[in-house]
């Protein structure tokens, strides 16, 4: 960590150590078994939801905080004592704000690049303990490589990896990323956005599934709703005999093609 106005902000290490490493879950890299990351997001928000998210999924299951929430220190301290790995929402402009509000300080394409990255500074300065950033929304910004830019540069510098949440199909973010070497990763599915039903959320389970099998890996982001965590638990029981590995963002990390 080093000091700034803002507060404590992740640093890579006079060793070389990134965060992104030190602060992941630990796995077994030789493991070859097809891989499937999930992530519940906008944590922090509800304390019932929140606190159901940490106790009721598996550990290996990635939590991420909404940054302007309070006693996220706390929650996040919690979630890493319970083995979930961590990662901050990073509010951005949505194509139908203000229909469509990300929330206090997001990233906004109308403001200069100093602004969002004073912006994005804040939320990093909030907590510790944390692997990277997932945007929240941003189906404007991810879209505009002048707006991602100073981001993903803000990132790299500090040893952080990004998640590709895929809010639009025309995100030039997980291309960038790779581009400028920033460790990344990409969303598959969402399990929950369009309708939250023990069957949607078991059929999108099933589509991650698949692809996990056909490529290697996969990604799926769901809401702290309750059938939601039900169903996550239920299906990561089943997991151990179908031969795939339910891992923390971090065992994902470049290890899917651009897109």
């Amino acid at each position: 960590m080093e000091s700034s106005p803002k507060g404590p902000l992740p640093k890579i290490g006079p060793d070389g150590r990134e965060p992104w490493k030190v602060y992941a879950r630990p796995f077994n890299g030789s493991d070859k078994r097809p891989r499937v990351a999930i992530i519940l997001g906008g944590l922090g928000l509800s304390s019932a939801a929140t606190e159901a998210a940490i106790q009721g999924l598996p550990s290996a299951v990635t939590l991420a905080y909404q940054p302007f929430a309070d006693n996220i220190q706390q929650w996040i301290r919690l979630s890493r004592a319970a083995g979930h790995e961590v990662l901050l929402n990073l509010p951005m402009e949505p194509v139908d704000f203000p229909a469509n509000d990300p929330g206090p300080r997001a990233l906004f394409v109308t403001l200069s690049p100093e602004e969002n990255q004073d912006r994005l500074r804040w939320a990093l300065s909030r907590v510790s303990g944390y692997v990277g950033v997932m945007n929240h929304m941003g189906s404007r910004f991810t879209i505009s490589r002048d707006a991602m830019h100073p981001i993903l540069a803000e990132l790299k510098a500090r040893g952080l990896l990004f998640v590709d949440a895929r809010s639009a199909a025309r995100s030039v973010a997980t291309v960038m990323a790779s581009e400028m070497q920033v460790p990344r990763a990409i969303n598959d599915r969402f399990l929950d956005n369009r309708e939250v039903s023990r069957a949607s959320v078991d059929a999108r389970l099933a589509e991650v599934e698949r692809i996990a099998k056909e490529a290697g890996v996969s990604i799926a982001i769901g809401q702290a709703f309750p059938v939601t965590i039900e169903r996550i638990a239920e299906w990561a029981r089943t997991l151990e005999d179908k031969g795939i590995a339910l891992v923390p963002i971090s065992a994902v990390v470049d290890r899917q093609s651009d897109r």
